[in-house]
Formats: C-alpha cells, structure tokens, sequence
C-alpha cells in the first residue's frame, strides 16, 4: 500500500506478515494483538493507534511518526526503527529485544516499565526520558542525546555510556557494571588511584 489514508480501522490480531507501506497516515487504527513477520512501513504516520500487546518481528518502521500512540506490552523483536519519532506515546510494559533504533526521537518518553535489551541506539534523542527503574541492558547508546533522563534504579549493565554526562543525567540508584563506573568516573573528571 502505497500514499493512502487508512482512518479508524479494526485490524486488531491480523497478521501483517510481509506487508509493505509507503507513505501511508495510520489514524485511529486498531492493532491491538496484530502479528509480524518482515513487514515494511516507510515514512508512515501513525495518529492515535493502538499496539497494545502486538508482536514484530524482523519487522521495519523508517523514518515513520508515531503521535498519541499505545504500545502497552507490544513486543519488538529484532526490528528497525531508524529514524523513526515518538510524541505523547505510551510504552508501559513495552519489550524491545535486539533490532536498530539508531535516530530514534523518544524525546520526553515515559520509558519507566519498559524493557529494552540488546538495541543498537545510536544518536537517539532521549533527552528528558523517564526510565527510571527501567531495564536498558546491553544497549548501544553512542552519541545518544541523554540530557534530563531520568535513569534512577535502571538497570543499565552492559550499555554503551560513553555518551552519557552524568551531571545533566538522574542516576541514583541505576545499576551499572565496572567498566560503565569507569566511564562514568571519568566523565565527571575523577582520577582513580
């Protein structure tokens, strides 16, 4: 599908196995419990729809913009997001496992009750994010934006910090493990020893 408008549809539990869509406005949609495997939404838009509890797989979301979205316990397995943009969306219990979110915008998100492991997010934009007691393992964050998060009691071993200043960012209580501590050591320009 190709330049369309789809408004106010029920594709709740489809299979979107192997579609493709190009510039398409998504609003209102239903998803609801929707599966894929490999399926390709380029420059979408998304207004309002509901992924709540659905399964990607493999599946690719470029360049698309979601706004007033619902993601409550959606599952992104191995997926890409690149460049894709996120504003007033709900990720509560949202599961990513590996896949590319490099250029992602989640500027403001409440990242709290997710659980994101083994994602590459290269130059994301997470500035303000609420993460705080979220799971954010294994990720790669290099050039990420990061001023203003909220990464209180996260768990954060295994990610890549490097571009995480920890003057601008909420810490307390996050788990890191010793190599992330050194880094952030040196950050705040500490010698050790």
């Amino acid at each position: 599908m190709s330049g369309t408008d789809v408004r106010d549809e029920d594709w709740y539990g489809d299979d979107l196995s192997g579609q493709e869509h190009t510039g398409v406005a998504f609003s209102g949609v239903d998803l609801s419990e929707t599966t894929d495997d490999g399926a390709v939404f380029t420059d979408c838009v998304f207004r309002d729809c509901r992924f709540t509890s659905s399964q990607h797989t493999d599946a690719a979301f470029l360049n698309c913009t979601f706004t007033g979205c619902s993601f409550a316990q959606a599952t992104f397995t191995d997926c890409k997001l690149v460049g894709s943009s996120f504003d007033r969306c709900r990720f509560d219990m949202v599961t990513v496992e590996g896949g590319d979110w490099s250029f992602v915008v989640l500027r403001g998100a409440d990242l709290s009750r997710a659980r994101l492991t083994g994602a590459r997010m290269r130059e994301a934009d997470l500035t303000g994010v609420t993460a705080a007691g979220a799971t954010l393992r294994h990720l790669d964050l290099s050039g990420a934006q990061l001023a203003g998060a909220d990464l209180s009691e996260a768990d954060l071993r295994g990610s890549d910090l490097s571009a995480l200043d920890p003057r601008t960012v909420e810490l307390a209580g996050a788990q890191v493990d010793g190599g992330q501590a050194v880094v952030l050591v040196t950050a705040l320009g500490l010698r050790v020893g």
